[in-house]
C-alpha cells in the first residue's frame, strides 16, 4: 500500500510540474533582424490577469538594448495547471 501511495504522489507532482509550450511569430517589420535579442515576460492568472504591467514589445526591446528597430517579434506561451506565462522575444539592432 505504501508503494502505491508513493507512486500516486510522484505522478501527481509530475502532473503539476508539467507544462505545454508553443512559440509563434508575432510581428515582422522592415527593420534589420540584427544580433541583439530582448525578452519581456509575464505570468497570467485566471486566463487573463497579467502580472507585469510593462509587458510588451517596447519592454523587450529596452531589455535587449535594441535601439535601431525591431525586425522580428515572437511570442511564447507556456501553460501550467494553475497558471500560464507569456514571453515576447524580439530581434533587432
Amino acid at each position: 500500500m505504501k508503494k502505491i501511495t508513493t507512486f500516486v504522489s510522484v505522478i501527481a507532482v509530475a502532473a503539476v510540474l508539467t507544462s505545454c509550450s508553443i512559440t509563434m511569430p508575432m510581428a515582422i517589420s522592415e527593420a534589420p533582424i540584427g544580433n541583439k535579442v530582448g525578452t519581456s515576460k509575464t505570468v497570467v492568472l485566471f486566463g487573463g490577469l497579467e502580472l507585469n504591467r510593462n509587458f510588451g514589445i517596447a519592454q523587450a526591446a529596452h531589455n535587449g538594448g535594441i535601439k535601431g528597430g525591431v525586425g522580428v517579434a515572437d511570442i511564447k506561451y507556456s501553460q501550467f495547471i494553475l497558471f500560464s506565462t507569456k514571453e515576447i522575444i524580439v530581434h533587432g539592432n
